[in-house]
């Protein structure tokens, strides 16, 4: 069975490209009417034609996710726009500088935990201040990262930032679901994206070898031996914002090829 989202307004945070915009065009095809957050306007709204272009319903909301009036501002168009919001998803993120934690930054590490974690409390709050609560419905998705659990040297400010979307997520499902609200959190591993692609030939650049070589060193490391697609880390996300996922709340459901094993 697919996974539906028939006559459901989703935000989706970060959605002007990678990730994002593939969530976007994903949880359109399966009926979702979108509200697009993200700071590139031209980015944005690129996404939004795609959606269009396909027959699906978006609005593109210009938002820096760290401002706390631009967060409100957003949430108060979805709501005027489409008269309710019954999806929350917390994409939007960055890595930051890698720096050994000698040489780390306030300003690098501020910088990540004000997109990866602070941008996503400040969302959560929002939607059900302005429409969840009032309903008694809605999902809400974090979206963290396999970095989270063991840590990865040198992302010290990006680890702890992915960590905390996980801790995040169990609070609030547990204040929000006599509301009938749920909360979860998907956790990545490597994705193919541009990101990632540029991560592996800046440490092969480091390390003197190619950068296939690197992308084979972390491949061989997860049970299924390569790297998930956005298409497929989208599909779950779809499940986890969807009803067919109407018992599961509190949850870090890691999609990442088999690297963390854990249960």
């Amino acid at each position: 069975m697919v996974s539906r989202l028939d006559d459901k307004v989703v935000i989706i945070t970060g959605a002007s490209d990678g990730l994002g915009r593939v969530m976007a065009t994903s949880f359109s095809s399966r009926g979702a009417a979108l509200v697009l957050a993200a700071r590139r306007t031209e980015m944005l709204e690129e996404t939004a034609g795609l959606v269009g272009g396909a027959g699906g319903t978006a609005m593109a909301v210009t938002t820096d996710v760290t401002r706390e009036d631009d967060v409100i501002r957003m949430v108060r168009a979805a709501v005027q726009h489409y008269g309710r919001v019954d999806v929350l998803v917390n994409n939007a993120a960055q890595p930051g500088r890698d720096l050994y934690i000698w040489e780390q930054t306030v300003d690098n590490w501020n910088g990540t935990i004000a997109i990866d974690v602070t941008a996503a409390m400040l969302c959560t709050r929002e939607v059900l201040k302005q429409s969840m609560l009032e309903r008694h419905s809605g999902s809400i998705v974090n979206v963290s990262s396999t970095a989270g659990w063991n840590g990865i040297p040198r992302k010290s400010h990006y680890c702890v930032a992915k960590a905390g979307l996980r801790t995040l997520t169990k609070v609030v499902a547990q204040e929000v679901g006599p509301h009938g609200i749920r909360v979860n959190c998907l956790v990545p591993g490597g994705i193919q994206t541009e990101l990632l692609h540029n991560y592996w030939q800046r440490l092969a650049g480091e390390q003197g070898v190619s950068w296939q070589e690197i992308r084979d060193r972390g491949a061989k490391a997860v049970a299924l031996e390569r790297v998930a697609t956005t298409e497929e880390v989208a599909a779950a996300a779809l499940f986890l914002a969807a009803d067919d996922s109407s018992a599961i709340t509190g949850q870090s459901i890691n999609v990442d090829c088999g690297g963390v094993l854990i249960g």
